[in-house]
């Protein structure tokens, strides 16, 4: 299990991205071993129209890896910089992030990611910010 979970983050970093399901929506759930009890890695492909707006702050309370495939999506934390991000560009949120913009970065191009978390089993995959 835990050559399968390194191949995993292998061949999300190093662009392994079209050999993912073309079907939007939650990919895998898996348990994970070697890791603290209960916890397991949730991977979601997420497509964004052009134009389409920030989705509302939220936190995963779990590590969460962004690979981008298609167009540019900028993303940002609490805290932290605006960043704009590419085809084989990764962006990391911690647990403890409130994850604040997500959104397409182009107003005429669509954009696609996959969303990895690691994250408590049975725990939801977003929850929204205390306001």
């Amino acid at each position: 299990m835990k050559r399968l979970f390194r191949l995993s983050i292998l061949m999300l970093l190093s662009g392994f991205g079209p050999l993912v399901s073309a079907a939007q929506g939650q990919l895998l759930t898996m348990p994970l071993s070697g890791l603290p009890e209960n916890q397991e890695m949730f991977v979601s492909e997420i497509n964004l129209a052009p134009g389409q707006p920030s989705s509302q702050p939220h936190r995963h309370n779990g590590h969460v890896f962004v690979y981008v495939l298609e167009g540019r999506v900028n993303m940002q934390v609490a805290g932290g910089e605006l960043q704009t991000l590419g085809p084989g560009e990764v962006f990391y949120e911690s647990p403890d992030d409130i994850h604040t913009v997500s959104q397409n970065a182009s107003d005429t191009e669509p954009a696609k990611f996959i969303v990895h978390i690691i994250k408590t089993v049975g725990a939801p995959v977003t929850t929204p910010a205390p306001r």
